[in-house]
This record gives C-alpha cells, structure tokens and sequence, in this order.
C-alpha cells in the first residue's frame, strides 16, 4: 500500500510517499480501505516536531480516515467486512489502508458520504469538547471564537448556537471568512489582524466581555483575548498556529477569577464513553441538518505536501481533505 510520510522534521517538502507492506487485523483490530483522509493543524505541528507530545521518526501523520472495512480480526464483534466506517486514531491515517482498534471506529448513516464523515471526528469533536467539557458553556453565555473561518471554527460558531449561547462573537481576518462565520451564526464578527480589535469585543459586550473564549493562535492574540474574559470567564487553549508560545503571570487571573484551561483531544479518546456519546451526537446533527460541514478542498494523497502548504497559510477555510 501507499502511504506519506516523514523521516526528518521540517517545511512541507519532507511529506514523502513510500510503499509499504499492508497490515494484517488481529484480535480487535480492524482493516479499514481508506476513502477519505482528514488533514489537520496536528499533522503539520507533528511534521515541524513541534506538537504537544514527541512524534517519533520515521512517521506517518493523520489523526482521521473514513473508509470500507475490508478485513476484521478474530475478536471483533461491533463492525463487519463491507461496512462504513469513521476512525480517529493517533497516527498513520496518509494511507491507503489503516489498522485500528474496533473501538476506536464509528459507523457512517447511510445520509453521509466519506468526505463528510472525515470532516468531523478531530475539529467536531475538539469543538465540541472545548465548548461543552473544557469551557462548560452554558445558555445565554457570551462566546468568542478565533479562527471562526477554520475546520474548528466552523463547527463551534454552530455548536455554540446549538448549546444556545447567548451570543457568538466570531474573528477571522478576510471579509469572505467573516461572511462565513455570520452565515453559520455568528451575532458579531471582526477582523483580528487589525490593532484595537479587543476592544471592538469589549464595546459589543457593553464592558462586560465574554464567559468563554476559543483561542489557537498564541503569542499576542492570546495575551488580547485574556484581556476580553468576563469575570468567572475560562479561555480553553487548544494550539498554537503562531508558533508563539506564551508566558503569564498566574495572578493575573485572579482579579477576575479567570480560567485558563489547556485542551488535548487524545486525552478525550481515551474516555471511550466521552468520545462515542459526543460523535454520534455529532453525526446525528448533521443527519438532521442542525450542523453544515465546510469542505475546503479535496486533494490526492500526494499532494500532501501542498495541502500542508495551503493549511499553514490561512488562506483556507473550512476542512481539507486527501484522498488515496
């Protein structure tokens, strides 16, 4: 089988594509023929070496596949050879086969094809996670999101709605983006590459500022947006796209009783009965319409390389897609 991978970190161009021996599924392992290969802001942070936790080389990034069981091993007993199936895993996912754990794999409705399934388990269930588990949203709450334009943005300017928010202010750096994110509900959207936009989230909030706040980027924008918190207010960090890391003086949350609070989707895989109830609540939204996926792209695996590329410099919106 084919797959992309990278035997030294670095610039995009370190994606390489190889063959490799196909898996065999044993035990509960389940072979799955991939159809749809989700890309993500990990895969380029794993690829730079710069990720939350050391990514061993030689190594094959892709954290989501959606694919055809193709073979299962002696103990499985959820899923069956043919079947639809939606994955999350730690790794390997640029492939044209994956060998997964029976529990880690989810089935498709028949409403949903390949590349809409694949556009949900890491942004949908980091949104969704952020708002509800990490940033414990509640109704009415005033909820500021970066990157609004973005696979998780997307998700959580809608998700947020859902949870019936009070408002939703959405950030993004193009007018295009912003229309994005005020057709998918935001109430207010601004541009945060501009000076001052902290306080255009202060005027509209009448000083108050937000309860909780999605932030990605670091350096700056964190420090800003700490600046937007209202009082008992949690701003949930969940990358750092800048590349900028941060300090902070701890007392500084005090005044306003603020939280800050780090979230880690692999740590939500490894509570089975978080992870499963969440993506098949998230399947469910979009069977019924109350959730749109935003496809950004879809591109052969071997353009990797350039899909990378294109993730890193913010001129997508919505989910990037390869497919084998």
């Amino acid at each position: 089988m084919k797959v992309v991978q990278f035997t030294k970190y670095g610039d995009p161009e370190v994606l390489e594509m190889v063959e490799m021996e196909r898996p065999i599924p044993t035990g509960r392992r389940v072979l799955i023929k991939v159809e749809a290969i989700g890309v993500n802001y990990a895969d380029t942070a794993r690829r730079e070496g710069h990720y939350v936790v050391p990514t061993p080389l030689p190594f094959i990034p892709g954290a989501e596949v959606a694919g055809v069981v193709s073979e299962v091993g002696e103990d499985v007993t959820s899923v069956h050879i043919g079947q639809r199936v939606v994955a999350l895993i730690e790794s390997g996912g640029y492939a044209e086969y994956v060998n997964v754990d029976e529990r880690g794999v989810i089935p498709i409705p028949d409403e949903l094809d390949f590349q809409q399934a694949v556009a949900l388990p890491v942004q949908g269930l980091s949104a969704y996670h952020i708002l509800k588990t990490m940033g414990r949203l509640e109704e009415g709450e005033t909820v500021l999101i970066h990157a609004a334009a973005g696979g998780v943005g997307t998700l959580a300017v809608q998700l947020a709605k859902i949870f019936r928010a009070g408002n939703i202010i959405a950030t993004a750096s193009t007018k295009e983006k912003r229309a994005l994110a005020k057709q998918l509900g935001a109430d207010a959207t601004i541009d945060y590459t501009k000076e001052g936009w902290k306080d255009e989230v202060l005027e509209y909030t009448n000083g108050k500022g937000v309860d909780v706040a999605l932030e990605m980027a670091g350096g700056d924008i964190f420090h800003q947006t700490l600046d937007c918190l209202a009082p008992f207010g949690r701003l949930v960090v969940y990358g750092v796209a800048s590349g900028q890391f941060t300090r902070m003086n701890p007392a500084r949350l005090m005044g306003k009783n603020l939280s800050v609070i780090g979230f880690f989707l692999p740590q939500i895989m490894r509570k089975s009965e978080l992870y499963q109830q969440s993506l098949q609540e998230l399947l469910t939204y979009v069977q019924t319409g109350k959730l749109i996926l935003a496809i950004g792209g879809v591109y052969p695996l071997e353009q990797a390389a350039e899909v990378h590329r294109l993730l890193q410099s913010r001129k997508t919106h919505g989910k990037l897609i390869l497919v084998p």
